[in-house]
Protein backbone atom coordinates (compact mmCIF):
# COMPACT_ATOMS: atom_id res chain seq x y z
CA UNK A 1 0.00 0.00 0.00
CA UNK A 2 1.04 3.47 -0.87
CA UNK A 3 1.85 6.77 1.59
CA UNK A 4 -1.18 8.25 0.09
CA UNK A 5 -3.06 5.37 0.72
CA UNK A 6 -2.03 4.79 3.98
CA UNK A 7 -2.60 8.81 5.12
CA UNK A 8 -5.81 8.87 3.62
CA UNK A 9 -7.16 5.73 5.25
CA UNK A 10 -5.93 7.18 8.37
CA UNK A 11 -7.83 10.29 7.98
CA UNK A 12 -5.11 12.36 8.90
CA UNK A 13 -6.14 15.76 7.25
CA UNK A 14 -3.27 17.02 4.87
CA UNK A 15 -3.22 20.00 2.10
CA UNK A 16 -4.04 19.22 -1.45
CA UNK A 17 0.13 20.16 -2.18
CA UNK A 18 1.07 17.36 0.59
CA UNK A 19 1.47 14.55 -1.78
CA UNK A 20 3.40 16.73 -4.39
CA UNK A 21 5.80 18.37 -2.00
CA UNK A 22 7.02 14.84 0.00
CA UNK A 23 7.58 12.98 -3.77
CA UNK A 24 10.11 16.44 -4.41
CA UNK A 25 11.48 15.59 -1.32
CA UNK A 26 12.23 12.37 -1.37
CA UNK A 27 13.77 12.91 -5.17
CA UNK A 28 15.97 15.08 -3.90
CA UNK A 29 16.59 13.07 -0.81
CA UNK A 30 17.49 10.02 -2.86
CA UNK A 31 19.96 12.04 -4.44
CA UNK A 32 21.79 14.04 -1.77
CA UNK A 33 22.10 10.68 0.28
CA UNK A 34 23.81 9.44 -2.05
CA UNK A 35 26.55 12.12 -1.40
CA UNK A 36 26.43 13.45 1.52
CA UNK A 37 24.69 10.30 3.43
CA UNK A 38 21.74 12.11 5.42
CA UNK A 39 19.59 9.40 6.63
CA UNK A 40 19.68 5.95 7.14
CA UNK A 41 16.46 5.72 5.25
CA UNK A 42 17.80 4.37 2.01
CA UNK A 43 14.64 2.72 0.21
CA UNK A 44 11.44 4.09 -0.66
CA UNK A 45 9.59 2.30 2.00
CA UNK A 46 11.83 3.20 4.66
CA UNK A 47 11.28 6.71 3.87
CA UNK A 48 7.79 6.17 3.47
CA UNK A 49 7.73 5.25 7.28
CA UNK A 50 9.68 7.74 8.39
CA UNK A 51 7.00 10.27 6.57
CA UNK A 52 4.18 8.04 7.99
CA UNK A 53 5.93 8.36 11.85
CA UNK A 54 6.70 12.02 10.99
CA UNK A 55 3.31 13.40 10.00
CA UNK A 56 1.26 10.97 12.12
CA UNK A 57 0.83 13.11 14.64
CA UNK A 58 -0.84 16.01 12.74
CA UNK A 59 -3.77 13.55 13.69
CA UNK A 60 -4.12 14.59 17.18
CA UNK A 61 -1.63 17.91 17.71
CA UNK A 62 -4.14 21.16 18.06
CA UNK A 63 -3.73 23.73 15.90
CA UNK A 64 -0.34 26.16 16.21
CA UNK A 65 1.58 29.21 15.14
CA UNK A 66 4.97 28.22 15.94
CA UNK A 67 7.26 25.12 15.85
CA UNK A 68 10.38 24.73 16.54
CA UNK A 69 11.97 20.95 16.01
CA UNK A 70 15.36 20.36 17.73
CA UNK A 71 18.43 18.29 15.38
CA UNK A 72 15.77 18.10 11.84
CA UNK A 73 18.22 16.17 10.37
CA UNK A 74 17.48 15.39 6.61
CA UNK A 75 13.82 17.01 7.58
CA UNK A 76 12.40 14.40 10.00
CA UNK A 77 10.04 15.41 11.93
CA UNK A 78 10.24 19.18 10.92
CA UNK A 79 10.22 19.31 7.57
CA UNK A 80 7.30 16.57 6.80
CA UNK A 81 5.65 18.76 9.61
CA UNK A 82 6.04 21.80 7.69
CA UNK A 83 4.43 20.70 4.62
CA UNK A 84 1.40 19.75 6.33
CA UNK A 85 0.96 22.67 8.55
CA UNK A 86 1.75 25.42 6.11
CA UNK A 87 -0.06 28.04 8.38
CA UNK A 88 2.22 27.73 11.14
CA UNK A 89 5.74 29.07 10.97
CA UNK A 90 8.45 26.14 11.55
CA UNK A 91 11.72 26.54 12.26
CA UNK A 92 14.17 24.08 11.38
CA UNK A 93 17.34 23.56 14.42
CA UNK A 94 20.26 21.63 12.69
CA UNK A 95 23.99 22.05 13.67
CA UNK A 96 25.57 19.98 10.54
CA UNK A 97 26.10 21.85 7.42
CA UNK A 98 25.48 19.25 5.06
CA UNK A 99 22.20 18.72 6.95
CA UNK A 100 21.18 21.82 6.91
CA UNK A 101 21.98 22.66 3.44
CA UNK A 102 20.10 20.34 2.27
CA UNK A 103 16.84 21.75 4.77
CA UNK A 104 17.76 25.38 3.07
CA UNK A 105 17.70 23.76 -0.68
CA UNK A 106 14.02 22.13 0.24
CA UNK A 107 13.19 25.42 1.39
CA UNK A 108 14.30 27.42 -1.68
CA UNK A 109 13.45 24.55 -4.70
CA UNK A 110 9.61 24.00 -2.75
CA UNK A 111 9.29 27.75 -2.10
CA UNK A 112 8.29 27.23 1.47
CA UNK A 113 7.38 30.14 3.02
CA UNK A 114 6.85 29.03 6.55
CA UNK A 115 9.88 27.40 7.05
CA UNK A 116 13.45 28.73 8.70
CA UNK A 117 16.48 26.76 8.85
CA UNK A 118 18.43 27.86 11.77
CA UNK A 119 22.19 26.09 11.25
CA UNK A 120 23.20 25.77 14.43
CA UNK A 121 23.25 23.81 18.04
CA UNK A 122 19.39 24.79 19.68
CA UNK A 123 21.80 25.76 23.01
CA UNK A 124 23.49 28.56 20.58
CA UNK A 125 20.43 30.35 20.13
CA UNK A 126 18.40 33.39 21.50
CA UNK A 127 15.50 32.61 23.44
CA UNK A 128 12.25 32.41 21.57
CA UNK A 129 8.77 31.43 22.84
CA UNK A 130 7.01 28.65 20.39
CA UNK A 131 3.92 27.16 20.53
CA UNK A 132 5.06 23.72 19.95
CA UNK A 133 8.66 21.99 19.86
CA UNK A 134 9.40 18.43 18.53
CA UNK A 135 12.56 16.23 18.64
CA UNK A 136 13.09 13.00 17.09
CA UNK A 137 15.83 10.65 18.11
CA UNK A 138 18.06 13.48 19.48
CA UNK A 139 17.93 12.57 23.20
CA UNK A 140 15.97 11.20 26.13
CA UNK A 141 13.50 13.74 27.74
CA UNK A 142 15.01 15.16 30.60
CA UNK A 143 17.88 16.84 28.07
CA UNK A 144 15.51 17.87 25.93
CA UNK A 145 13.40 19.39 28.48
CA UNK A 146 16.57 21.32 29.56
CA UNK A 147 17.47 21.41 25.58
CA UNK A 148 14.01 23.90 25.47
CA UNK A 149 13.67 25.42 28.60
CA UNK A 150 14.13 29.28 26.94
CA UNK A 151 12.00 28.20 24.03
CA UNK A 152 8.89 27.43 25.98
CA UNK A 153 5.78 29.54 27.97
CA UNK A 154 3.21 27.66 30.18
CA UNK A 155 0.97 27.46 27.01
CA UNK A 156 3.60 25.72 24.69
CA UNK A 157 3.79 21.93 23.77
CA UNK A 158 6.54 19.65 23.43
CA UNK A 159 6.23 16.76 20.86
CA UNK A 160 8.99 13.98 21.26
CA UNK A 161 9.25 11.16 19.12
CA UNK A 162 9.92 7.97 20.85
CA UNK A 163 10.67 4.17 20.83
CA UNK A 164 9.15 2.01 23.83
CA UNK A 165 11.80 3.23 26.20
CA UNK A 166 9.61 6.55 26.51
CA UNK A 167 7.94 4.74 29.79
CA UNK A 168 11.67 4.41 31.73
CA UNK A 169 11.92 8.51 30.90
CA UNK A 170 8.61 9.31 32.60
CA UNK A 171 8.49 9.97 36.19
CA UNK A 172 7.86 12.05 38.72
CA UNK A 173 10.61 14.48 37.97
CA UNK A 174 8.82 15.63 34.64
CA UNK A 175 6.88 18.52 35.65
CA UNK A 176 4.21 18.91 33.48
CA UNK A 177 1.33 17.00 32.31
CA UNK A 178 2.21 14.26 29.73
CA UNK A 179 0.43 11.54 27.27
CA UNK A 180 1.60 9.09 25.54
CA UNK A 181 0.22 8.14 21.80
CA UNK A 182 1.37 4.50 20.78
CA UNK A 183 0.95 3.52 17.56
CA UNK A 184 3.09 0.27 16.23
CA UNK A 185 6.50 1.50 15.20
CA UNK A 186 6.31 4.44 17.68
CA UNK A 187 5.34 5.89 21.16
CA UNK A 188 4.53 10.04 20.87
CA UNK A 189 4.93 11.96 23.89
CA UNK A 190 3.10 15.19 23.78
CA UNK A 191 3.70 17.01 27.10
CA UNK A 192 2.29 20.49 28.03
CA UNK A 193 0.74 22.19 31.14
CA UNK A 194 -2.77 21.87 29.42
CA UNK A 195 -3.19 18.72 27.52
Amino acid sequence: MDLKTILTNDKINLPNDFFQKVQKYKEHLFKWNKIHNLTGAKNEQTLNEFIYDAVFPVSFLPKVDTLMDIGTGAGFPGMILAFALPQTQVTLVEPLTKRASFLQFIKADLGLENVQVIKKRVEEMEPKVFDLITSRAVTDTKMLLDLSKNFRDAHSKLLFYKGEKVFDEIDADIPMQHRIIETKNRHYLLLGEEL
